[in-house]
């Protein structure tokens, strides 16, 4: 149970923080910086701001999913979950067509959140950064 336990809230608080700090790091950069010109396709700056998050989203889920599960099972798991929930999400960037929506000036969180689009590079790496990250947050749970 510990294990499963470990897994379910790792997963969860890694949604949190991308949650609060991609909503943090739109804020703070803006639309501008975020999006292109006139459409909904990130900027270069939002792909390396996003990278460095979903990896500090996953060492803080990796940490606590190996607090939890005293064991390195837990963070095992949450690395194949990870993997495969991450896949599993790519589809649609991968399927979707090429999107002509054009955005104004004035761009809320929420539709924000909508109507991004990533480049399927990113998308298929995701899952494999999330995994590292994992692992890697585990780590410090061993250490101490």
């Amino acid at each position: 149970m510990r294990i499963a336990g470990g897994v379910i809230l790792g997963y969860i608080v890694m949604f949190a923080v991308v949650f609060v700090t991609f909503s943090g790091a739109f804020a703070l950069l803006g639309v501008e910086r975020s999006f292109q010109p006139s459409s909904y396709q990130v900027t270069m700056l939002w792909v390396v701001v996003s990278i460095v998050l979903s990896l500090f989203a996953a060492v803080a889920g990796g940490l606590t999913c190996a607090i939890v599960s005293r064991s390195a099972w837990g963070p095992k798991a949450l690395a194949i979950v990870v993997v495969v929930l991450g896949l599993a999400l790519a589809v649609p960037v991968i399927t979707a067509p090429p999107s002509t929506a054009t955005r104004g000036p004035e761009v809320g969180n929420t539709e924000a959140m909508m109507n991004a689009r990533q480049p399927v590079w990113l998308a298929l790496i995701n899952p494999l950064i999330g995994a590292v990250g994992v692992l890697f947050g585990a780590r410090f749970r061993r250490e101490r």
